[in-house]
């Protein structure tokens, strides 16, 4: 694993949620095809940058993720 490969899986990430506007955590595994720790890899990615906010689901447990609007 390397910043490259990271970059790469942030990329599917965001372009997951641009297309979505919210997903969950198994939202987002289940459309990018990603494992545990490469979805980890990427979100920290993009909160690093601020490109996405984190919220709680309510009942379900499951953290939603939206993209920041710039």
């Amino acid at each position: 694993m390397n910043t490259d490969t990271i970059g790469t899986w942030a990329g599917l990430v965001w372009g997951a949620l641009n297309e979505a506007d919210v997903l969950g955590y198994k939202q987002i595994k289940k459309i990018t095809k990603l494992k545990d720790k490469e979805v980890f890899a990427a979100l920290g990615w993009l909160a690093r940058e601020g490109k996405i906010a984190f919220e709680e689901s309510g009942d379900d447990k499951d953290v939603l993720v939206r993209l920041v609007q710039e």
